[in-house]
């Protein structure tokens, strides 16, 4: 038993390794056509790093999950059979679940710049819908609209 909880959680460990951790942010105000990047990172799953760059202002912050992108909960059912008499129980059965939020999870950023200028953004998302969006607003009330996508793997070097 103890070794099949220790390659099942080694597995998961592997399989984690091979996610994008790595996000690029396209952030563009709603009073024009200008695309602004950004870059949020996903170390732990629940939080991180998080990077936006507009007109030469560099606001950093961390972004939080506040609405997971899936849940996992526990599940029985009960059975009855017809064996010599009637009404004989056969068993019950239950077992873990998980399942995925359709419209992925909920994150909240706040970023503050070196001026002191800040930015908070809602972001929707998850791995169901593979990247996401949201929306930024700045201590001005200018809102930005944010596309978010796995950023591409580093290129190998062979």
């Amino acid at each position: 038993m103890r070794n099949t909880l220790a390659i099942a959680i080694a597995a998961a460990l592997l399989m984690g390794g091979c996610a994008t951790t790595n996000y690029q942010l396209s952030v563009m105000p709603r009073d024009s056509g200008k695309i602004y990047p950004g870059v949020a990172s996903n170390a732990t799953g629940t939080e991180g790093p998080i990077t936006i760059a507009i007109d030469g202002k560099e606001f950093r912050g961390t972004w939080v999950q506040t609405v997971p992108s899936y849940t996992t909960g526990y599940s029985t059912g009960f059975g009855w059979g017809w064996g010599r008499g009637w009404g004989y129980p056969w068993g019950a059965a239950g077992g873990s679940i998980s399942m995925d939020n359709p419209q992925g999870g909920e994150a909240k950023a706040l970023l503050t710049a070196a001026d002191g200028s800040g930015l908070r953004c809602d972001f929707r998302g998850g791995p169901s819908v593979r990247g996401g969006g949201g929306t930024c607003r700045d201590d001005k009330g200018m809102t930005y609209d944010v596309q978010m996508r796995p950023a591409p793997a580093p290129a190998s070097a062979s």
